[in-house]
């Protein structure tokens, strides 16, 4: 199974709506919502059923036994991130380093498995959609991306096309994003930032040694900027698949929860049409 990844270096530059709209183009029978912080993609996949829920076991979290324990009071003294009052466990405060249960002389406090978030599959029409939510508070959204991905690999046809959203930024979920990926479609916006960010990404991608492409979205908007991402995405041999220009009908789809492929007589639907055959070009054909 191959495996498109669609990245942006920042939040904000349209990067759910191009995965939404490349999923309706290519008639997506396997994709993925990797940003489990925020995840947002079944808001626009809005057909599919209610999910297979899972949760997600992350970090352990310490647990204090009061018939046991002793009140020496070593475990708050030691707790570096003061996750322990009055001999109880703040849940979003514990880190999981268990120097607490170490140092316990009673032996009153163990490690316990904590759920740090969910796991959603959804299936409809032989499509598989696979995401998840991390808790509040919680950590470890790259092992979190690494189940996801995992779930949709596992239940999904091996002919399919994985497509999958990213998350933002170049952390740990795009870490865990990237890994196993074919190509990485990396919408950028015409902005100081934006370039800024799409050239970590690159960089990022580069590291891996994952084929990556490059897309402008709202390039109108400024384009001085526009031509400054394609002169260096040229100099690094980066090719640029397609421009999306600025389109209220985008607006109006995102407000209704619709790809902008369903509009293909709109500018930014026909932008992402030749998008997606470019696409096609190089990773189906």
């Amino acid at each position: 199974m191959k495996q498109l990844l669609i990245l942006s270096g920042k939040g904000g530059t349209g990067k759910t709506t191009v995965a939404s709209a490349l999923i309706n183009l290519s008639n997506g029978k396997a994709f993925a919502d990797c940003d489990v912080d925020a995840p947002n993609l079944h808001l626009v996949m809005n057909q599919l059923h209610t999910p297979q829920k899972t949760d997600f076991y992350g970090l352990s979290k310490a647990n204090i036994d009061l018939k046991k324990c002793t009140h020496c009071g070593l475990c708050e003294k030691h707790c570096n991130f003061g996750a322990i009052h009055d001999l109880c466990v703040s849940e979003f405060e514990c880190e999981g380093c268990a120097v607490c249960a170490e140092i316990c002389p009673a032996n009153a406090i163990e490690m316990r498995d904590y759920v740090s978030g969910e796991m959603m599959l959804y299936r409809d029409n032989e499509a598989i959609f696979s995401t998840a939510k991390l808790k509040m508070g919680s950590g470890n959204s790259g092992k979190l991306v690494t189940s996801v991905k995992q779930q949709l690999m596992q239940k999904a046809s091996e002919d399919s096309l994985a497509i999958i959203d990213g998350s933002p930024g170049i952390g740990c979920p795009v870490i865990a994003s990237i890994s196993g990926v074919d190509y990485v479609l990396l919408v950028a916006e015409p902005t100081i930032s934006g370039i800024h960010d799409m050239k970590r990404i690159i960089e990022t991608a580069k590291h891996f040694g994952t084929n990556c492409v490059v897309c402008i979205n709202k390039f109108d908007v400024n384009t001085t900027n526009t031509n400054k991402i394609e002169a260096y995405c040229g100099s690094i041999s980066v090719p640029v698949v397609g421009r999306i220009p600025y389109d209220e009908t985008a607006v109006m789809a995102v407000n209704r929860c619709q790809s902008v492929a369903e509009y293909p007589e709109s500018p930014s639907g026909k932008a992402v049409a030749t998008i997606w055959d470019e696409i096609k070009r190089r990773i189906v054909e």
